[in-house]
């Protein structure tokens, strides 16, 4: 008889210890839930806030386009702002992997010398290599410097930094 009562109050005991496990769950899933929730909230404001901020000061129109009446003699009226392309910036960030240190037979940037023959072929040329690749006697110049993400105008904003600083 004492083994079916140590067996009834094993079961009770288990009981009550399951009972308070679920409460015990159900409490911190709710502490984190609503801590969660505050934090996500003051996060969300403060990139809501940084993102407002930022935007005011970097969105600026690059162009705009016009449409005409359709009586009118022109059909459309198209203005784009000019673009100011910095050939510095690109090549320091394309360039001068090669060009300051004459990796792969680039003339360094600087070398009067080594430009010279270059500058002499014109700026078509120079473009054109710098554009479309090139292999030389010297050397080995990749299509837009093995970068193919630059623009045309890119490249040759860079080719006209190089050439300026190498006279």
């Amino acid at each position: 008889m004492s083994s079916s009562m140590s067996d009834q109050k094993l079961i009770k005991s288990f009981y009550i210890f399951i009972v308070l496990g679920v409460v015990l769950t159900l409490f911190l899933i709710f502490l984190g839930n609503l801590n969660a929730g505050t934090i996500n909230d003051r996060q969300r404001d403060g990139r809501n806030s940084m993102a407002e901020t930022a935007n005011t000061d970097t969105l600026e129109p690059v162009g705009q386009i016009s449409v005409a009446d359709a009586g009118a003699d022109q059909a459309e009226i198209i203005q784009v702002a000019t673009v100011s392309i910095d050939g510095a910036s690109v090549y320091q960030s394309a360039c001068m992997a090669c060009h300051a240190a004459g990796i792969a037979g680039a003339p360094r940037v600087g070398d009067v010398a080594g430009w010279a023959d270059r500058i002499a072929q014109g700026a078509d040329t120079l473009y054109a290599h710098a554009i479309q690749g090139f292999q030389g006697k010297a050397g080995v110049m990749p299509a837009k410097g093995g970068n193919m993400a630059l623009s045309d105008d890119e490249v040759e904003a860079a080719v006209d930094h190089m050439v300026a600083e190498s006279q």
